[in-house]
């Protein structure tokens, strides 16, 4: 096995796998982070305020990881196209 096919393009080798399984699964972790918080600040603790802030928290951190990885994520497949490695349609 060579490295270019070790590497893979598109949906085989590494590059595939984290195309089609890990950032997926990343993105639904953040997600689901701020799913909870909309849940647990608008539904779940309507009078407790400290739970509610907990809530504001879990959707801060959702909101800004699903930024974080769109972000990382348009940055990694702009230099794959770069050096020819695009991903296949």
């Amino acid at each position: 096995m060579t490295f270019a096919q070790f590497v893979g393009s598109g949906s085989t080798g590494i590059i595939g796998v984290l195309n089609t399984i890990v950032v997926p699964v990343i993105f639904s972790l953040a997600f689901l982070v701020f799913i909870w918080g909309v849940v647990s600040h608008f539904f779940l603790y309507g009078g407790n305020e400290t739970k509610r802030e907990e809530g504001r928290q879990f959707i801060l951190w959702g909101v800004l990881g699903m930024v974080l990885l769109f972000s990382v994520w348009g940055i990694v497949n702009i230099l794959l196209s770069t050096l020819g490695i695009a991903p296949a349609p």
